[in-house]
């Protein structure tokens, strides 16, 4: 609790001071423990080989068996990117960040893709249920709480699929949306009529229960093809919910082409009705399924032709987000969520020009678990908001999750030598042990 205590006064003071930001002395990393270094350093090599990390995660249960394969998991990939499974494990996973300036943010790591939907409503219903406890464990894990909320673990992907297909009735059906005749939730047969019905009070359920415990829920964006269906579902909760603050955000994917289009749409629908809008701005996690999917479709990609053009789509948007949160004050959240370093100076450097203080003014940082630990902990130090995604469960529930970090690694992380670098410096310094 001391320990807590004397990182939130360090903070203060750094945000009162105005310290700098420096990604590149490897300071903060004296915050962390010679076993969290030893494990991060080992990690992060294996995912700059990420066939190598599939092939562990793939085969090595079947050569241990399911004893020596958890353990060998806790120790290396489960270890440093997912928070625990028990509620004591995320609560001590939740200190361990405060200790050192950063916030928690809980996502439990379910999701579904078209073609594996389930048979009734019961798997939907239990992650309602885990969404509620999830709402709790925020809650206890600190000031200012925030978790993320998957919508396909409460709703079919096949359904978000055909929600907002364009519908074929003809004009004067009640399906037809009477201002462009696009479908709008209506193009549906009964069945699916009563899955949505449900689905929507899943969802409303799981917000409502948020903002009545002070935590804010992040809604992930997912694949380009399930998007637009979620993002008419979360302004729809944010419309019911967002009144006086903004607890429901909405995650937007910069890699996409209509990514700015889509954050600018959906910015002016919540001012017309009046209600707060939150802001979850990323570059992407489904790369390879977007070109895969586009190249056997025979369909354009959704994405932007390369990494030069999601660079600058991601730093328009991040101007149209901090421009709402200069303006609109309490009324916008804006998380500011990348690896990126010349995307967080950026962003640091227009908060300054635009007034918007470092803590208490709407933007706040986020990057995952166990990556990129040097811009999260200088951020913190500087006196930033900044929020690390903790994902919990089980290591057979969060596998799926593990492996697409791997997937995402091969670019991320190797591109983050410097990380890497800095670990191994600090681990030197201290088996030396130099000042």
């Amino acid at each position: 609790m001391g320990q807590e205590r004397g990182a939130a006064v360090a903070v203060g003071r750094a945000a009162a001071k105005g310290t700098p930001l420096n990604f590149g002395d490897g300071a903060a990393f004296r915050l962390k423990s010679g076993r969290e270094l030893a494990r991060a350093l080992l990690v992060l090599r294996l995912c700059a080989f990420p066939r190598l990390v599939r092939h562990i995660l793939a085969t090595s249960r079947k050569i241990l068996g399911s004893r020596l394969w958890g353990g060998l998991l806790r120790a290396t990939f489960y270890g440093q990117f997912v928070g625990g499974e028990t509620p004591a494990e995320v609560a001590a996973a939740a200190g361990r960040l405060r200790a050192v300036g950063l916030r928690p943010m809980l996502a439990v790591p379910t999701e579904e893709d078209v073609g594996q939907e389930k048979d009734g409503e019961q798997w939907y219903d239990a992650n309602r249920g885990a969404a509620r406890d999830c709402v709790g464990l925020a809650a206890a894990a600190g000031p200012h709480p925030m978790m993320q909320l998957k919508v396909t673990a409460l709703m079919s992907a096949r359904l978000c699929v055909s929600a907002t297909r364009p519908c074929h009735a003809p004009p004067s059906s009640p399906c037809r949306n009477r201002r462009n005749g696009d479908a709008a939730f209506r193009c549906l047969t009964p069945e699916e009529n009563r899955h949505l019905g449900v689905s929507l009070r899943r969802l409303d359920d799981v917000a409502g229960h948020a903002a009545t415990r002070g935590v804010r829920v992040l809604v992930d964006a997912e694949q380009s093809y399930v998007n637009p269906a979620l993002s008419l579902a979360t302004l729809a909760l944010m419309a019911r919910h967002n009144r006086g603050s903004p607890w429901v955000w909405n995650t937007y994917q910069a890699y996409l082409q209509d990514g700015k289009r889509r954050l600018a749409a959906d910015a002016a629908s919540a001012r017309r009705r009046g209600v707060c809008f939150g802001v979850k701005l990323v570059r992407g996690a489904y790369l390879e399924l977007e070109r895969r999917r586009a190249r056997e479709g025979g369909i354009p990609e959704p994405v932007h032709p390369d990494l030069d053009a999601t660079h600058r789509s991601y730093g328009e948007c991040l101007e149209l987000a901090l421009g709402l949160a200069a303006r609109d004050g309490e009324g916008v959240g804006v998380m500011v969520a990348t690896h990126n370093e010349a995307s967080v100076l950026h962003a640091t450097q227009r908060m300054e020009e635009l007034g918007i203080p470092r803590q208490g003014g709407g933007v706040c940082f986020g990057q995952l678990l166990g990556m990129c630990d040097h811009v999260s902990l200088a951020l913190g130090e500087a006196g930033y908001a900044v929020y690390k995604s903790v994902p919990y469960g089980g290591a057979e529930a969060t596998l799926p999750y593990l492996a697409r970090r791997a997937q995402e690694n091969q670019g991320v992380l190797q591109a983050a030598r410097r990380e890497r670098r800095l670990l191994a410096r600090e681990l030197r310094r201290r088996l030396l042990r130099r000042p």
